[in-house]
């Protein structure tokens, strides 16, 4: 059966009593969830799902549609990493690299074991002029190189990160 805490019901109800109040609709569930949660956990949904006889596959049907949402636990600090074609050719997969590497990502996760880094990477941010591009925390950053990225990240670490002498 269903285990959610009396602290997340609370949190449900309230989210329940906007929805009922401004006739919302599923959408505006995902993302009253998401912006309380940071995600949108599994069981929530279930609970949601039971409470408008709303079947769960369509709450996951949109879930899995639009990319805005989460269903795993996002790290503090997003990093986004454009993969489009401009910031391909200008080397957006050698700073992923460095990245998954400083981050000790393992292969197919994208946020560390102590939820303190997210890396998503998105098809194109439209920035093509100033490529690569990778955004911290919603801030961009434009022609980016491996120096420049591993200064970023050592301040929101707050620790010393190596920082090669010269990269091509």
């Amino acid at each position: 059966m269903l285990e959610i805490s009396q602290d997340v019901e609370k949190k449900l109800y309230i989210l329940l009593n906007k929805f009922n109040e401004n006739e919302g609709n599923v959408i505006s569930i995902l993302q009253d969830l998401q912006n309380a949660f940071g995600y949108i956990p599994e069981k929530t949904v279930a609970w949601f799902s039971k409470k408008l006889d709303i079947p769960e596959s369509r709450f996951f049907g949109i879930i899995t549609f639009y990319a805005q949402f989460h269903t795993k636990p996002r790290g503090e600090n997003l990093i986004t990493a454009c993969c489009g074609t401009a910031c391909h050719v200008k080397g957006s997969d050698r700073l992923i690299s460095r990245l998954r590497h400083d981050l000790n990502l393992a292969e197919g996760e994208d946020t560390t074991g102590d939820k303190k880094f997210t890396l998503e990477r998105v098809a194109c941010v439209g920035a093509c002029s100033i490529a690569p591009v990778i955004i911290i925390n919603k801030k961009v950053h434009g022609e980016m190189s491996i120096n420049r990225l591993l200064k970023e990240l050592k301040v929101l670490t707050q620790q010393p990160v190596a920082v090669p002498e010269k990269t091509k």
